[in-house]
């Protein structure tokens, strides 16, 4: 009786820790694909500002749909000359992983 309870215990701690670790892995992923979405975006509405990419749409709105492709949501955009800095956000178990990238031209140019 008492080995079955032992290993029973063993049972529910391992099942504990798997799914915590999933849960941290999941959320790891959904950090990076964020990271991603926001330095995609960025890279959009500075392409789309500077004349590299032409487009009808204003910069921000090509970062949203960009992000928007990406699984994320565009929370903010702003373009100071040629570079452009956004912020995005998506959900993961009820949280908000969000993430900032800029782009543009290399300083000094």
């Amino acid at each position: 009786m008492a080995g079955s309870a032992l290993a029973t215990g063993v049972l529910i701690a391992a099942t504990g820790l798997a799914l915590g670790l999933a849960a941290v892995g999941g959320a790891a992923v959904t950090a990076q694909r964020v990271a991603g979405a926001a330095d995609a975006a960025a890279l959009a509405a500075a392409d789309a500002v500077s004349g590299a990419v032409i487009v009808a749409e204003d910069p921000c709105a090509v970062a949203a749909r960009v992000a928007e492709a990406a699984g994320a949501t565009l929370t903010g955009c702003s373009i100071e000359g040629f570079v452009a800095t956004v912020q995005v956000e998506s959900a993961y178990a009820g949280l908000a992983a969000v993430s900032r990238a800029r782009a543009g031209p290399p300083a000094g140019e």
